[in-house]
């Protein structure tokens, strides 16, 4: 995890909700809540990504160490078929890129991202 990225992105969560304050001196609680609300979903979805990224259920199959995921349905071990990119969105809205092991299995013919 870049832990300075983060942090430069809450230094600048901090000063672009000053400044917006300032240019909104007469804004409601509720307009100053849904400002800053709106930052820290970006903030939130880039701590999910990179602690996601780090995540060690996210490397798996040959040459890994790790045992081979299991498909949901029929607890076969899956076949890893590479790294590939899967976006999901957040609760706030925001985007998630993660790049993870996907693996077939070979009794259902299911393609899956393990959880992780």
């Amino acid at each position: 995890m870049d832990d300075q990225l983060l942090q430069h992105m809450n230094i600048q969560i901090l000063t672009d909700v000053k400044e917006w304050r300032r240019a909104h001196p007469r804004s409601t609680y509720v307009e100053i809540e849904d400002e800053v609300h709106k930052r820290m979903m970006h903030l939130e979805a880039r701590l999910l990504q990179a602690v996601a990224s780090e995540s060690p259920s996210r490397e798996w199959g040959r040459g890994s160490g790790s045992d081979a995921a299991l498909c949901p349905h029929c607890t076969m071990p899956l076949q890893a078929r590479g790294k590939h990119k899967r976006t999901v969105q957040g609760n706030g809205g925001e985007s998630v890129t993660l790049n993870r092991m996907y693996g077939t299995c070979p009794t259902c013919r299911g393609g899956f991202f393990p959880p992780g």
